[in-house]
């Protein structure tokens, strides 16, 4: 099941208006120009999981409720079967299966990830994004060009990065068959005070 992009755009819109955003709170929220957060809110643009992210930051809901419109409703565990989960294709053909959908309360968001290999894309700079918290990914098959501050890394199968993702990343596939990777982003700690 692929949520589709209207659907999406409707809750996102229905989500801002229920708690009195203004357009530009949100386009601030998720460091857009307005202009970009009013074509996504309208479905006229596709989403990154980034904007997806920090919407559902700002709105105070698991992404997946904004994704399919459910409450995650399971507390003990949840396991999903191989090649199972809830399929997303965002950013560039990247496609993301989220591995724990229907857990409530999640303290992480695990992915697996298919980064296509672009012939285009290997000698250009890499498109950069960046989330509150933290994240780990784990290079499964291919390889992975993984930048970070400046920084950049040759991640092969087996090689693992843990970083900082409120700074900016981002990442491309280098081998010809694409890449894929384990990604398990980590919720920014609540803190106790606010």
């Amino acid at each position: 099941m692929e949520p589709k992009i209207a659907e999406i755009a409707e809750r996102i819109r229905a989500l801002r208006e229920m708690l009195g955003l203004s357009y530009e709170e949100m386009a601030e929220s998720t460091e857009v120009s307005i202009d970009d957060y009013v074509a996504s809110e309208s479905g006229s643009r596709d989403f990154t999981f980034t904007f997806l992210y920090k919407c559902a930051e700002k709105f105070g809901v698991d992404i997946i409720e904004i994704m399919t419109g459910e409450n995650p409703h399971l507390s003990g565990y949840t396991v999903v079967r191989g090649g199972n989960g809830l399929s997303i294709k965002r950013r560039a053909g990247f496609e993301y299966n989220h591995l724990a959908a229907h857990f409530k309360n999640k303290l992480a968001e695990p992915f697996l990830v298919k980064a296509p290999y672009r012939e285009e894309e290997q000698n250009k700079p890499i498109s950069m994004s960046m989330h509150e918290g933290q994240e780990f990914d784990y290079i499964l098959s291919g390889s992975l060009k993984f930048v970070h501050e400046g920084h950049v890394e040759e991640l092969n199968e087996g090689d693992s990065v843990f970083y900082d993702s409120g700074k900016k990343h981002g990442m491309i596939a280098t081998s010809k068959g694409g890449c894929v990777f384990l990604a398990v982003v980590i919720k920014e700690k609540e803190d106790e005070n606010r």
